[in-house]
Order: structure tokens, then C-alpha cells, then sequence
């Protein structure tokens, strides 16, 4: 029974970041060019400019830790309301967790302002996205759970 735990545990944190990963190159980069090519946001999707310390591109810098939120998702989603609150919750923990961490800690340490100034429209902006990025997240996690259920039933 442990082992069958821990492989569980395994999995499940595999597709959390998986999924929160792949969520990022698509749900939340696809929201930012929506939003860009309305002239809502002010920056590109898909930025491609090195990140420090190891000059890895913005955008898979951005996924891979869209993926580290995909694993904290993945364990806690569990506990969502069933039905359409699922995806009421998945929004409101992309909106307020990963918004609340980029806007009180990350952006400061890059030396930007503190919840990015406080202006509606950014946070409005932030919430919208990282939500979006929340839903994208519960829609690969459980594509991910899916498969994997059906791909173990045919082999045991």
C-alpha cells in the first residue's frame, strides 16, 4: 500500500507541474497576447529576453515556476468544490496565490514596486491572467489524471 501511495504522490506531483507548466505556455501566454493585441497589456507574449542568473528565456523561466504553483495546485485541488465551483476555485487560486507572491515578494526583489504600485488596471490585469493560468491548470491536470487512470486500467 505505501508504494502504491507514493506512486501516487509521484504522479500527482508529475502532473502538477506538468500541468502548471504547460498551462503557462498556453492559457496564460495566449491571455497575455489577447490582452496585448487589445492594448490592455503592455508587454508581448512569448518574451524571449534571458532571465538572470542563467539567461534562460522569460517565458520558459515564467513556465517552470508556473510549473513549481502546477505541483501546489495539483495537491490541494483535491479539495475544490466538485461541478462548475471546481473552476471557480482553480480561477480564484491562480488570481490570488501566484498574483499575491509576484506582486508582495517577486516583484520587489527585482526592484520593481511593491504590489506593482497599487494600480487597479495591473492588478486587475495580474488576477485576470494568473486566473486564467488556474483553470488552464485544472484543465491539464485533469486531462493528465484522466489518461494516466485509462492508461493504467489497460494494463492491469
Amino acid at each position: 500500500m505505501a508504494n502504491g501511495m507514493r506512486a501516487n504522490s509521484s504522479a500527482q506531483v508529475l502532473f502538477g507541474f506538468l500541468a502548471g507548466f504547460l498551462a503557462t505556455l498556453i492559457f496564460h501566454q495566449l491571455t497575455i497576447a489577447l490582452l496585448w493585441n487589445i492594448g490592455v497589456s503592455p508587454s508581448a507574449p512569448f518574451r524571449m529576453a534571458p532571465t538572470q542568473p542563467f539567461g534562460v528565456p522569460a517565458v520558459f523561466s515564467l513556465a517552470f515556476w508556473g510549473g513549481v504553483w502546477g505541483i501546489l495546485f495539483a495537491l490541494v485541488h483535491g479539495r475544490f468544490p466538485p461541478g462548475g465551483a471546481y473552476w471557480v476555485a482553480a480561477f480564484l487560486f491562480g488570481a490570488v496565490l501566484p498574483s499575491l507572491v509576484a506582486l508582495m515578494v517577486v516583484s520587489p526583489l527585482k526592484g520593481g514596486p511593491m504590489g506593482g504600485g497599487w494600480h487597479p488596471p495591473v492588478l486587475l490585469r495580474i488576477f485576470f491572467i494568473n486566473g486564467v493560468w488556474g483553470i488552464g491548470t485544472g484543465v491539464i491536470l485533469k486531462l493528465l489524471t484522466s489518461w494516466s487512470s485509462g492508461s493504467r486500467k489497460a494494463y492491469t
